[in-house]
């Protein structure tokens, strides 16, 4: 069973946490802030972003209930991206100092959290593979392989569509136009969260 990405924070550090309310489109931080630690999405979801200089947005990370955010932010005097809450959302800040002091004096802890940023480097190159495969079918494929659930029938979205556009680097209207091809073509049925598989994904 792959460990939950707080299973790691030990009851001292949770102790010292506090939780912060947000409402949809809030900044939590902006790039170039101070850091002050790291988050823990407990309600709603929240985007890591950066803005290029057109203006546009290119989303880096769509968090969701158990999710981190900001790990690096441990390691760096100021944060690299803007967070922004795409739902109302309720995050609670394990503060830097107390996380830094706690990792040096106790090597059980650095372990634990060593092993849970090895499984989110894992779970980032998966994203990469999926937005190298250039058929917006394809990604989607890809991604409800990676997805299945146990019954190796369904998947069950974690955001909205345009979350899960973001994250396989499509605009949300080619995504919708591709799972609209996929459910006329008899591939996949789907309701607002959940995608289900009718036939394999790869014939």
């Amino acid at each position: 069973m792959l460990m939950a990405a707080t299973d790691w924070i030990s009851a001292t550090i949770r102790a010292g946490a506090i939780d912060q309310r947000l409402r949809a489109r809030q900044t939590l931080f902006h790039s170039g802030d101070k850091t002050v630690g790291l988050y823990e999405i407990l309600k709603g979801r929240v985007r890591l972003v950066r803005i290029d200089r057109s203006g546009r947005e290119a989303v880096l990370q769509v968090a969701s209930a158990g999710d981190t955010l900001a790990e690096a932010s441990l390691f760096s005097p100021t944060y690299h991206c803007d967070a922004i809450a795409a739902t109302h959302a309720l995050v609670r800040l394990y503060p830097k100092a107390l996380l830094i002091a706690e990792l040096e004096c106790d090597p059980q802890l650095a372990r634990a959290f060593t092993v849970m940023l090895a499984h989110q480097v894992m779970a980032l190159r998966t994203r990469l593979e999926a937005r190298n495969i250039h058929s917006a079918r394809d990604r989607v494929r890809h991604y409800l392989a990676v997805n299945l659930s146990a019954d190796g029938r369904t998947v069950t979205l974690p955001g909205n569509l345009k979350d899960l556009a973001a994250d396989l680097g499509l605009t949300h209207e080619a995504l919708y136009r591709t799972l609209a091809r996929m459910t006329a073509d008899g591939e996949i049925k789907r309701t607002r969260s959940i995608i289900s598989l009718t036939r394999p994904l790869y014939d």
